[in-house]
């Protein structure tokens, strides 16, 4: 992964908003409704084509494919993994329901608009879990080069996302095998395939693995810390195991609290899973600081630092909110994230997590998002005339 030499590089997380057409066809596929898949291909290639452009526009260094040809940042695999099939029930969240006139407006905001439910009409393992063809993942890497080819010397360096053993286990629940470890490492193995395939494309491999910290006020809301700790150390083991053999300086690893608008007054703290986080074979880590519930932990690489050849994307746009970051706020959360890290060349300029990460399900207007990448350009402008010198 290319370091800020000279200035400080931009990114995002991953999910750019997807037009209006193709996510009302992403949604209706997952009701279960007749979709004309080629034309999802079309329009998806279509959307590919238009984001890589924009996000140069917008001053970003380090691009992706938007996730245009996914509709989700995990449930597309339900398309790409066998074994999948029948139902699972994701609960609720703890700081949802400790609040029910939020959880109630809430609620009444989910049904008012077309999108991807990433915690309804979700499927589940239903029998041996694989990767069923790697061809797909090769062709949305080909796709991708095709969209960057006309760019070439604009950008900075490329990058793809794929999700974390845990955040599939956590969504597509076990129903086939007698433990839950068998199906983590079950999914591992499969998901290596899809990890290999974007790097020996030539692309840094992101990991999304929001369950690293999502999951505890989640399926761990009723055990203890403890208990999600191991669950933890258990997912990075897994996570280490399909990365073994894979260039560790291309690889990027992004950990949130959960992508959606609430109180998160349940969030575990980072102090207490940043120790195993560390652990991951991984050149850097992806986290949000923008958000008010998590920006004074950026404290916490202070005490518990990176590897000294990791780098930091540090989170200084809030993607829940249609307020633009002034871009002295964002050259100020630079210059925080580079005093905590120790050195400026080893942090990125980033977004706390994706913009629309089940598709329609952003809550910032595509105008907004631009808005805010553009803010975020400029920011770290201002925070590299201070930071380089």
């Amino acid at each position: 992964m290319h370091r800020s030499t000279q200035r400080i590089l931009t990114t995002h997380t991953g999910s750019l908003p997807r037009p209006p057409s193709l996510t009302a066809l992403y949604a209706r596929r997952a009701r279960g409704e007749a979709v004309d898949e080629a034309t999802i291909d079309a329009e998806g290639r279509a959307a590919l084509a238009a984001i890589v452009p924009a996000q140069i526009a917008a001053g970003m260094d380090v691009i992706n494919n938007g996730e245009q040809q996914r509709d989700s940042f995990a449930l597309y695999l339900r398309h790409r993994l066998t074994g999948i099939g029948g139902e699972s029930i994701r609960g609720t969240f703890a700081d949802i329901d400790a609040y029910p006139e939020f959880k109630a407006e809430f609620t009444r905001g989910a049904t008012t608009k077309e999108f991807v439910s990433n915690t309804a009409q979700l499927p589940a393992a239903i029998g041996p879990v694989a990767y069923a063809d790697p061809g797909v993942v090769r062709a949305e890497c080909t796709d991708f080069g095709a969209a960057l080819a006309g760019q070439r010397g604009r950008f900075t360096e490329a990058f793809l996302t794929a999700p974390s053993p845990g955040i599939v286990a956590a969504i597509m629940q076990n129903k086939h095998y007698d433990t839950d470890q068998a199906y983590l490492e079950a999914l591992g193995r499969a998901l290596a395939i899809e990890y290999r395939a974007i790097l020996e494309a030539g692309f840094v491999l992101q990991l999304d693995c929001p369950d690293l910290a999502l999951e505890r006020h989640a399926s761990y809301r009723d055990r203890t810390l403890a208990h999600f700790l191991d669950f933890v150390e258990r997912v990075i083991g897994v996570i280490n195991d399909a990365i073994a053999d894979l260039p560790r300086d291309r690889i990027r690893l992004h950990v949130c609290w959960g992508n959606y608008e609430a109180p998160h007054d349940a969030d575990v703290p980072l102090a207490e899973i940043l120790p195993i986080l560390l652990r991951a074979r991984v050149g850097g880590l992806v986290l949000p600081f923008a958000n008010p519930r998590h920006a004074h932990e950026i404290r916490d690489l202070e005490r518990l630092p990176l590897a000294p050849d990791q780098i930091l994307v540090a989170g200084v746009i809030d993607t829940l909110t249609n307020f633009v970051e002034h871009p002295e706020v964002v050259a100020e959360r630079i210059e925080r994230a580079a005093r905590a890290v120790g050195d400026p060349t080893r942090v990125l300029a980033g977004t706390d997590c994706g913009f629309d990460t089940s598709a329609g399900r952003g809550r910032v207007t595509p105008d907004v998002v631009w808005a805010k990448l553009r803010a975020m350009a400029e920011g770290a402008r201002i925070a590299s005339a201070r930071l380089f010198h």
